[in-house]
């Protein structure tokens, strides 16, 4: 036995074999049923060639073949490589490239892209095709590239678990959402994925947990209802699925976030937990409850006890409308990257909200580092902001990519510290105050301005219902302060005016000194921000503003 994601599925399995495990829609399976299946799918890939190490893709929304594709792949000691349904043709070429893709198992919607993008991989050899959640009836050609359906390649497949001995150091990559730029594989070692992301540590004391603590507490009555809103292709969605799985914990998931279905899931199965991505999940649904509680039949959200934001800002306002219509839940914002996993937590009530940025409490091994890369005292520097780290169980590095592994993956008195880039300002009791990440800091006349926090002061404007801020060339500044902007249904907001209402919140340095209107905040499939898209469209917008001033005057 080892340390292995598949190992501490499979003592779960033991533990609770009738239990149910995972719901989509209205169909459920017990934990034998995974297990069956996911065996039945890792002989199939064993059969075609894929070995040890190999890498295996998975492209699809969230459905239950999306869960037996993960565990197979691990059962195998395969590397599972998560991919973004929403690339485009060369995305999707970038990413087979890069990690080096042997297996593919697709939804079938998405057949017509693979057919494009199969003829430029000669290591892609072997396209498993699950059908469409949403459209099971999808008939696209799977023929193009070769391409097996699901029920067919498992359908005289052995159920038995008769796979080889693995390791704590078989390899698990989490591609990143590329947010700043290519995404990048994070390769994690099993036993330290676990550690950090699985449960495998208790995230306040730092506790190691033993191999089988997760599966006694699956064989216990009573475990949870989980309902993690992010695609299983995010990390922290998957790491969520993982660690309820070992556990023993009932994990429901959606293909498509809708507010509406998702808070007659919440009612109709007595959710007690629920995972979100910040604002752009946690607006549209405190404003479906809202429209709702005005109706004769309003939600209850009676079931819910915890309600947990992360990668992505869950802003004052929104917070404080949540707490007003649920008061009973525990609000916690939680910090990590996939670089890092967990590094820290902060519980929120209506009294200690901040405006500044989450404020969390550093989990074991998280550090804050200076300019020298020196582990800040957290007790002697408060009110100083350097990069946000974290030790112990960290990633290997970046897969192909030695020379960014290095910057990010440091070596401090030695102790390896992965150290992706977010900036913090130490607080009081071990805390910070998270400001973001630090390649989208604006550096205006010399002064540091980090996006969210001026995002989440313009957000409290009623006329803003979302909002990305960059910084953009000036000639007198070097940068200045730009904020992209949805707005509300109906609404507006000009530039002076927001200023003006913003001094109440942000120093004046702070202030965005343009601003432009989008239909729609360019985000990922997680709901996590794309700031080289929003300063594409804010610089496209200055360009045709510029354009429109020279006929004028010509």
């Amino acid at each position: 036995m080892a340390l292995n994601i598949a190992d501490l599925f499979e003592h779960a399995v033991d533990a609770a074999p009738d239990k149910p495990a995972v719901k989509v829609g209205d169909r459920t399976v017990t934990y034998a049923e995974l297990e069956s299946e996911s065996n039945k799918l890792g002989h199939y890939l064993q059969a075609q060639g894929v070995k040890p190490g190999d890498h295996v893709a998975v492209y699809a929304k969230n459905s239950i073949e999306h869960v037996i594709a993960v565990l197979a792949i691990v059962k195998i000691r395969a590397v599972n490589i998560n991919v973004n349904y929403r690339y485009v043709e060369g995305e999707l070429n970038y990413l087979f490239d890069n990690a080096d893709v042997v297996a593919l198992i697709v939804e079938r919607t998405y057949a017509p892209l693979v057919a494009k993008t199969y003829p430029n991989h000669d290591k892609l050899q072997t396209v498993v095709v699950v059908p469409d959640v949403i459209e099971p009836d999808d008939q696209s050609d799977v023929s193009e590239f070769g391409g097996v359906l699901y029920a067919d390649a498992i359908a005289d497949q052995s159920a038995e678990r008769d796979f080889a001995e693995r390791s704590a150091d078989d390899l698990h990559i989490i591609y990143t959402g590329g947010t700043t730029g290519f995404p990048k594989g994070v390769m994690w070692r099993h036993e330290d994925f676990w550690r950090t992301l699985g449960g495998g540590i208790d995230f306040y004391t730092g506790d190691k947990l033993d191999e089988f603590d997760q599966s006694k507490q699956a064989a216990q009555d009573g475990r949870m209802v989980t309902f993690p809103l992010s695609p299983l292709m995010h990390g922290g969605a998957q790491a969520g699925l993982l660690m309820h799985l070992f556990a023993g914990h009932l994990t429901i998931l959606e293909p498509k976030f809708d507010p509406q279905r998702t808070w007659e899931i919440i009612d109709e199965n007595g959710v007690m937990l629920i995972f979100m991505t910040g604002d752009a999940m946690a607006r549209p649904l405190i404003e479906e409850f809202e429209r709702k509680a005005a109706t004769d039949a309003p939600y209850t959200g009676a079931s819910l006890f915890a309600v947990s934001s992360s990668a992505a800002i869950f802003s004052p306002e929104v917070k404080e409308r949540w707490i007003d219509a649920l008061p009973n839940p525990v609000y916690t914002d939680s910090v990590g990257a996939s670089e890092t996993g967990f590094q820290g937590m902060g519980m929120q009530d209506k009294t200690h909200i901040s405006s500044d940025g989450p404020v969390v409490g550093l989990g074991p091994n998280s550090v804050v580092l200076d300019e020298q890369n020196n582990v800040l005292d957290l007790a002697t520097n408060v009110g100083k902001v350097g990069r946000l780290g974290r030790g112990g169980s960290v990633p290997v590095g970046y897969y192909k990519d030695e020379k960014k592994s290095a910057e990010t993956f440091l070596v401090v008195d030695g102790m390896r510290i992965s150290v992706p880039g977010d900036f913090a300002r130490i607080e009081e009791d071990n805390k910070v105050t998270l400001l973001g990440r630090g390649s989208n800091c604006v550096n205006t006349g010399g002064e540091k301005v980090y996006p969210e926090e001026v995002e989440m002061a313009i957000k409290r404007h009623p006329a803003v219902y979302d909002v990305l801020v960059v910084g953009i060339p000036d000639e007198k500044f070097g940068q200045s302060v730009a904020a992209v902007i949805q707005l509300r249904e109906g609404q507006s907001v000009e530039l002076e005016e927001l200023r003006e209402f913003l001094r109440e919140f942000l120093s004046g340095y702070k202030l965005p000194r343009a601003v432009t209107y989008v239909p729609e905040i360019p985000r990922n499939a997680t709901g996590k921000a794309q700031y080289p898209r929003a300063k594409e469209l804010m610089l496209e917008a200055k360009a045709a503003d510029s354009a429109i001033k020279e006929g004028q005057n010509a």
